[in-house]
């Protein structure tokens, strides 16, 4: 079973290994920072879920559930 970002614990860090998606939603996430081989830490989810706010590349992100579904990663080694 392949693991989101959206299915992503709170304060756990995980590695992109692929992007799902086409064109300009794919685009989208890959301008934000994330790319293959990136670590992501996931800070906090909002209440009802959505959006999700991450630690890319050192600055803050706020992604929205949708777009988190796009992104699988594994379990990183750590900030």
């Amino acid at each position: 079973m392949k693991t989101t970002l959206k299915d992503a614990d709170i304060g756990s860090v995980v590695k992109v290994v692929k992007l799902h998606g086409e064109g300009a939603i794919k685009r989208r996430i890959m301008d934000m920072g994330i790319t293959k081989g990136t670590e992501v830490y996931i800070r906090k989810v909002a209440p009802l879920g959505d959006p999700i706010e991450v630690t890319v590349r050192g600055y803050e992100l706020s992604i929205r559930k949708s777009d988190a579904e796009m992104v699988e990663v594994e379990k990183g080694a750590g900030v």
